[in-house]
């Protein structure tokens, strides 16, 4: 089970957490491991008509700063994660995040993205950072990982699954949710908000289909009802200590609802759970 992952990386404290975690996610599976940096060039942004071309002055010497800072973050990690089963790649950029994690994505058939959370302010309702926020939006060609700053790892033992029974389930979706729990012999808590007196037909067999694709792991299944979305995830998640939400990247559901404000500010600064979205 080789796995090519994308981590972009600004050399801050959250970004080397991130970085800790996913290889202590992947600690015992060979893996190719892409660090991206998007530089930026003083006095110019990506949206300037005119923009320094590589082999100028300005680009050359931002782009080696770029890379002088690799040297210094391969450094940090070899000191403590020094794994044979994984190998690192450091990839320099000026471009969009969005854009430059897409290229990549095509380039390296990469499995999955994970990237640290960190609010553009201080302000205590913003754990999700704009540009987290972003990627979970666009990048829609394989999984997004977002571990909360300060997360420190520990194995998995409880993946939180919220949904609402209203799209049907494709096992191409669920496979990445399932791999992470057989990785780590976690079990997979499927979590209804219940607005309803009771599931409609075609809700029970939403259910019925998510029971036969999660067959393969421990599962179960379980209903809060009277309670705000975003606050009865919070609540089961906090109360049971689970370890990962995941979440299908639907609009209507995933980020219509949670990454709006209400998730954000609730689950949002105190949070210590990874969120994984799947596609």
């Amino acid at each position: 089970m080789d796995k090519r992952i994308l981590i972009p990386t600004d050399f801050s404290k959250n970004a080397l957490n991130a970085t800790r975690y996913a290889l202590n996610l992947y600690a015992k599976v060979n893996c190719e491991f892409y660090f991206l940096n998007v530089f930026q060039l003083e006095g110019y942004t990506t949206s300037t008509l005119v923009l320094p071309e590589p082999g100028s002055e300005t680009y050359e010497h931002t782009e080696n700063q770029s890379k002088a800072f690799f040297v210094k973050f391969l450094n940090t990690l070899k000191l403590h994660h020094d794994n044979p089963k994984h190998t690192y790649h450091t990839i320099s950029s000026f471009n969009f995040l969005s854009e430059a994690i897409k290229e990549q994505l095509a380039k390296k058939d990469i499995d999955i993205v994970i990237m640290g959370t960190k609010g553009a302010t201080n302000a205590k309702d913003l754990i999700l950072g704009s540009n987290t926020v972003k990627t979970m939006e666009k990048i829609t060609a394989c999984p997004v990982l977002a571990i909360p700053e300060n997360t420190q790892f520990s194995p998995l033992k409880e993946i939180v699954f919220p949904t609402d029974y209203k799209t049907s389930y494709k096992r191409k979706e669920m496979n990445y949710l399932i791999e992470i729990a057989k990785l780590h012999s976690a079990s997979i808590r499927v979590l209804h908000i219940k607005k309803e007196n009771k599931l409609t037909t075609a809700q029970e067999d939403n259910k019925q289909l998510l029971e036969a694709i999660l067959s393969v792991v421990e599962y179960s299944f379980h209903v809060l009802s009277d309670t705000d979305l975003s606050e009865g995830i919070t609540s089961f998640v906090e109360s049971r200590n689970s370890d990962m939400i995941a979440f299908i990247n639907r609009k209507h559901f995933f980020f219509g609802n949670i990454f709006s404000k209400p998730l954000v500010k609730e689950i949002g600064y105190d949070a210590i759970t990874p969120i994984l979205a799947l596609h």
